[in-house]
């Protein structure tokens, strides 16, 4: 397998004659020709994980129809003066009226996924810089408000937070140029396949779907009087869980649609090409939801939150200097998160969507391509998935704090106003994580078949196949040194 671990002039022969060799090997790999041999070959994976997630939907699903009805009979209980000497008082109100307050909740959440996934199509320079830059003061203006409300807990929360993405800018500022052109690049091979978009419009559908029994629960808990506040918590926390993973598992559904897609465009040289399988969208639509299901599933469950945390203690790392106490703690915590990668990460999707692999094992091949090629250095100086999800907290955010400001002018219980805008927020985060995630999987592709071949992004477009090999070759480079003046420092 040819190594990518070169300067635009580097092109020796020996280079070109193995990326030639693999470049035929992935071919025949995708050839219609050997369609429906492939499809055969396809096993399903993780099926334990497919039963767990539709079991514990068909679970919630029950139950948030109860909570939700528990307050909405109720109502018209009272309205035809049956039995209302034997209600408990209504003081937090019922289902109907939190479940307005929701319904906002996914109008604005649908209206920001739509939005920014055109946006990015005409604009997206402008908006990545908008998504980097405005989450930090939007976090510092909830924060006042918070103070302003005189809750301090979620002030100093929000106030955290916004300290920290600060901090997480500057120290990725010299990052960000490279960011954005392959962010550009990404747009560039979504909007040359407008399929992408309306499996992304598709989801959005299906997230609201859900949103709506959801929140119809959520409105059930909220408005409840079985409930103190703290056990509303509990349940609402739960709820979220649920919530969070159903979004990452859609999320990630449509990345390894996405990827298949983007793939076999590579592969082929565009999307008319003739070598390409016929009804490739129908294929990847019915491996994700079939037989890769189960992967998705399990992998849905991690590769967020280690993600997120990979990114801030390569944040920290890069700022501590030469305190070696707080570098030797920094460093254990990055090896072990690094160990954690290597079985959970996001460019597994695409060995799923292409090769039909178990989630562990196609993370694990997807890791070790990167880091035999060295592309793992490019992957690891790219911040596109933070920008991206920058992105997808300030759409959240602003998602809560429309139905949050709106309860807090039709309620006066200040806890249940928090409810609302905390669980509006994830609702938010979700269908705009939904519009955001086919902008990721292009950016997934566009490595995976630079590390494979990389001569598929020559062909497809030189001038950035330039620019990526340059920096590949400056981070390797920084490496190399980075390890040598290592290596002195122990010895001395």
């Amino acid at each position: 397998m040819a190594s990518p671990a070169f300067s635009s002039s580097s092109s020796d022969s020996g280079t070109i004659a193995a990326s030639d060799q693999n470049a035929q090997r992935i071919r025949r790999s995708c050839d219609a020709h050997d369609a429906a041999t492939f499809e055969q070959s396809r096993r399903w994976h993780d099926v334990f994980w497919s039963g767990i997630f539709i079991g514990h939907l068909i679970f919630l699903a029950f139950h948030m129809a109860l909570f939700g009805l528990d307050k909405f009979k109720h109502r018209h209980r009272e309205k035809r003066g049956l039995n209302t000497e034997l209600l408990p008082t209504h003081k937090h109100g019922f289902t109907e009226d939190y479940w307005l307050l929701y319904a906002v909740a996914g109008g604005v959440g649908t209206v920001l996924g739509v939005s920014w996934l055109l946006l990015l199509g005409f604009r997206a320079n402008q908006m990545m810089k908008v998504s980097v830059h405005i989450l930090t003061t939007y976090l510092a203006v909830i924060s006042v408000l918070c103070f302003w409300a005189l809750e301090k807990f979620w002030g100093i929360f929000f106030a955290i937070g916004a300290a920290l993405q600060f901090l997480y800018v500057i120290s990725v500022i010299d990052r960000l140029p490279f960011t954005m052109l392959v962010l550009q690049k990404a747009m560039k091979m979504v909007c040359s396949l407008p399929e992408i978009m309306r499996v992304a419009y598709a989801f959005m559908l299906v997230a609201l779907l859900w949103m709506a029994l959801w929140s119809f629960g959520a409105s059930g808990v909220v408005a409840s009087s079985l409930f103190h506040v703290v056990g509303c918590w509990w349940v609402l926390s739960i709820l979220s869980v649920s919530l969070f993973w159903t979004g990452a598992v859609l999320c990630n559904t449509v990345h390894v649609i996405v990827s298949g897609m983007v793939f076999l465009n590579l592969i082929h040289g565009g999307r008319d090409a003739t070598s390409k399988p016929a009804n490739s969208l129908i294929r990847s639509l019915r491996y994700a939801l079939t037989k890769s299901f189960g992967s998705i599933c399990y992998g849905s469950l991690f590769t967020a939150a280690i993600r997120t945390l990979r990114w801030e203690i390569r944040g920290v790392r890069s700022k501590i200097g030469n305190n070696e106490c707080l570098l030797c703690c920094v460093d254990f915590l990055f090896h072990l998160v690094e160990t954690l990668v290597r079985f959970f990460n996001k460019y597994g999707y695409v060995q799923i969507a292409v090769n039909g692999k178990s989630f562990n094992r196609s993370a694990r091949d997807a890791w070790e391509l990167l880091q035999s090629t060295g592309v793992e250095a490019l992957v690891a100086y790219d911040c596109s998935g933070a920008v991206l999800l920058m992105g997808t907290i300030c759409g959240g955010l602003i998602t809560g704090t429309c139905s949050g400001v709106w309860a807090w002018f039709r309620f006066t219980d200040l806890e249940r106003v928090i409810m609302i805008g905390t669980t509006s927020m994830l609702m938010g985060m979700v269908l705009v994580g939904v519009a955001m995630v086919v902008v990721e999987s292009a950016v997934t592709c566009i490595y995976i078949c630079y590390a494979e071949d990389p001569l598929l992004i020559q062909r497809w477009d030189a001038e950035f196949f330039n620019q990526m090999s340059e920096t590949l070759h400056q981070r390797l480079q920084h490496r190399s040194t980075r390890t040598t003046n290592s290596q002195l420092d122990y010895r001395v």
